[in-house]
């Protein structure tokens, strides 16, 4: 691709989530759909570029939250809800868990997560949770 005869091309979603750096990610192209501005995962050379800041080591705690709540949001609505979860473990654990354990899990989060009590994780509930969570920045980035 040339971005000095067209600086407004995109690089494809296609392309993107199979780079190495993400080829093995269960969220590849929630990722890249979370930095892409028409929400298709087409990447503009400057979200392709603040996609890889947000998941470096070296990226702030609260820019990572921001992402992740992005792109654990499937339905984006701005909440995560008990389906949000339920995809997001069944990414996790690669579907190992039966429908009732994952269903038992989300419950459990969102009843230990949930301050206002509307049964869904505004994005303060969430952060509040990854607050608590000592791993979350060892495990969210991505080794470039």
């Amino acid at each position: 691709m040339d971005y000095t005869n067209e600086p407004d091309c995109k690089l494809p979603l296609a392309l993107i989530v199979n780079m190495p750096e993400l080829k093995e990610n269960p969220f590849r192209s929630r990722i890249v759909e979370s930095f892409s501005e028409d929400g298709m995962g087409n990447l503009s050379f400057n979200e392709f570029v603040d996609m890889f800041s947000v998941l470096s080591e070296m990226a702030p705690r609260e820019l990572k939250a921001i992402y992740a709540f992005k792109i654990y949001d499937f339905n984006v609505d701005n909440y995560l809800c008990k389906e949000d979860l339920e995809k997001t473990l069944n990414r996790l654990t690669k579907e190992e868990l039966t429908p009732e354990e994952v269903e038992l899990v989300c419950e459990k989060a969102i009843e230990e997560a949930d301050l206002d009590g509307d049964n869904k994780l505004s994005y303060a509930d969430f952060e509040n949770m990854i607050t608590r969570a000592p791993d979350f920045l060892s495990t969210f980035h991505i080794r470039i």
